[in-house]
């Protein structure tokens, strides 16, 4: 019976040394690694805290006032105006004055190149914080956009990407948002953002550049991108439907022959 325990080992014993010594390492790594979640909850709750703030709180100046603040930069202020386009672009605030101001400032064509270079650069943007933050995080940002946004994009990439770029009534953000929390590549997310934001972009960037000088270029160049994004919309959609058909079907018949085979 007395073989059954164990004497405790003296304080001076070397054997404790070691003990202690190899039980210290887990108990670092258990630390180290709590300060790390613990760092990034507290990342992840400020930016949830910011964007909700933006969303609510702060609101883009008039178009007026931006004119005025870019024209103050003289030959830089298209770097300026693509620097807070992009900004914008990562929030939930709407991005149509930016292209609007886009086409007062610069003109039909070179507003639409700008302001599609900020939206892709914000866009992108979003994309990675959304892939920061996680699913379920991002979800509660979203809002209502959340199941439309996830319905669309489970079960099809390019296709559910370039549809809900042209879908009326979806803004940019949480489409950038939903790509990157439910995976969507990052080459199918920037080639589908890069093809379906033109014509909107050229669109609202014709309207602002037909305010300020109403010639028949302008209304031609407003009409045409507001043609292309009703024609690649219906293009969009059918496309889109017809590939989420095709990946449910063989998402069935998957799971028919497993279910053959563990019978079998």
């Amino acid at each position: 019976m007395a073989t059954r325990f164990q004497p405790e080992p003296s304080p001076d014993d070397s054997s404790t040394g070691e003990a202690s010594s190899a039980s210290s390492g887990p108990d670092d790594g258990d630390s180290m690694s709590s300060w790390v979640t613990w760092a990034r909850n507290a990342a992840l709750i400020l930016v949830i805290v910011l964007m909700v703030w933006l969303a609510f709180t702060v609101h883009l100046p008039s178009q007026a006032e931006l004119e005025a603040t870019i024209d103050g930069y003289g030959w830089a202020g298209w770097l300026v105006f693509i620097l807070i386009y992009a900004i914008v672009a990562m929030t939930p605030i709407p991005v149509t004055i930016m292209a609007v101001t886009a086409g007062v400032l610069f003109g039909a064509t070179l507003g639409s190149v700008f302001s599609v270079v900020a939206a892709l650069i914000g866009g992108w943007g979003g994309y990675w914080l959304a892939r920061g933050l996680g699913k379920q995080t991002t979800r509660k940002i979203m809002g209502k956009h959340a199941d439309t946004v996830e319905n669309y994009l489970t079960g099809a990439g390019f296709e559910a990407v370039a549809t809900l770029r042209l879908a009326p009534g979806i803004p940019y953000w949480p489409v950038n948002y939903g790509c990157g929390a439910l995976g969507i590549s990052q080459r199918v997310f920037l080639s589908a953002s890069a093809l379906t934001v033109i014509p909107g972009q050229v669109a609202l960037v014709g309207l602002g550049a037909l305010a300020t000088d109403p010639t028949w270029p302008h209304l031609i160049v407003f009409g045409v991108a507001c043609l292309v994004s009703v024609v690649a919309t219906i293009i969009a959609f059918r496309r889109w439907r017809s590939v989420a058909a095709q990946n449910r079907c063989g998402a069935q018949s998957a799971e028919g022959t497993a279910e053959g085979s563990a019978d079998a």
